[in-house]
């Protein structure tokens, strides 16, 4: 794998710092399996997607995961991203490497933690006093919502980040990351689409920081994330396969979940756990049959996946036709 394939020159001035709306007015770039590409926009999904076809969405909710707070006169920022039980999370931090086993942390008057451990990969664990329900009302009132860090943001963050970077399918708490091919979706979209015979169903991916680190050798190791699909979920899928339905996975994280589920014959099982699935050229995708999914960084693990299910070079084509916000990429095998 050459990383230089997957680089390319990002305009900032095409990057949005809120969403539209309503959210649906998003635009849409459509990688047709027959070739050619076409700019729709996201509420012309109804008209774009078939008669009995299935969209998977992810459910996961985002936690206000990033803490600013002081460590004795000096200011830190941490963005915690798994919870370990009894108030110790994993979390990265600005300025890790200045920080000490034993550091105590003040985020508030009643949230403060001390730096139990650090990891190679500049991660540390933290034990917080709280812990349970009373360290979730704490996050809640002092956390802000973990932005991509290409999106700037004061300090304090913007409270309207608290529903904008939500989906409403959002129910699982545990992301520190939105699924954001799903913040396009509202209810007024779901509706049109249930009119042409067009189902959702949902998994769930707790979407991990790793999702906006860059790619930097060739032997990149994904971070895991944990997933659940449900067995109801597995059957809905089933049902549509049956009847000759395609499966639209809403999203890369909900593509790597199904992914991670799928048996070789293609078969979608109940499935809980983690999973580190890096989606490279070459993969063999048994899972779905159209992917929709917003544009992503360079030499991003996502962009690499979306360049394995549509082809690097149609990838690099469609690189010129910014700005559309988002982009579908039907599968050769069945699209």
């Amino acid at each position: 794998m050459c990383l230089d394939d997957f680089d390319f020159e990002l305009p900032r001035r095409l990057i949005a710092a809120h969403p539209c709306e309503p959210r649906d007015a998003a635009r849409l770039l459509v990688i047709p399996a027959s070739g050619g590409l076409q700019d729709r926009r996201i509420s012309d999904l109804p008209a774009l997607l078939r008669c009995g076809d299935l969209l998977v969405f992810n459910d996961t909710k985002v936690i206000p995961a990033r803490l600013i707070g002081r460590r004795g006169m000096a200011s830190v920022e941490v963005t915690l991203h798994r919870d370990l039980g009894g108030g110790a999370w994993r979390a990265f931090a600005k300025g890790a490497r200045r920080l000490r086993i034993g550091d105590r942390l003040v985020f508030a008057e009643d949230l403060a933690a001390d730096v139990a451990e650090k990891h190679p990969e500049g991660g540390l664990t933290l034990h917080f006093d709280l812990k349970g329900e009373a360290f979730h009302e704490a996050l809640v009132r002092y956390g802000a919502m973990p932005l991509p860090p290409y999106i700037k943001r004061p300090p304090g963050g913007d409270p309207r980040d608290r529903a904008d970077y939500q989906t409403i399918f959002a129910r699982a708490e545990g992301a520190v990351a939105a699924p954001t091919a799903g913040l396009h979706f509202t209810p007024a979209l779901l509706q049109a689409l249930a009119e042409r015979d067009i189902g959702w169903t949902t998994l769930t991916l707790h979407v991990g920081p790793g999702t906006f680190l860059p790619v930097k050798t060739a032997d990149h190791e994904m971070h895991p994330e944990w997933g659940m699909l449900p067995a109801a979920t597995a059957e809905r899928i089933a049902a549509t396969r049956h009847a000759g339905g395609r499966i639209v996975a809403v999203g890369t994280t909900s593509l790597r979940l199904l992914e991670s589920a799928a048996a070789e014959n293609g078969e979608i099982r109940p499935f809980a756990g983690e999973t580190k699935l890096f989606i490279l050229p070459g993969h063999g995708f048994r899972a779905i049959d159209v992917l929709l999914t917003n544009f992503h960084l360079p030499r991003s693990t996502l962009f690499m996946l979306v360049s394995a299910l549509a082809g690097l070079e149609r990838i690099k084509a469609m690189r010129m036709r910014w700005p559309p916000a988002t982009a579908s990429f039907p599968t050769a095998r069945r699209a």
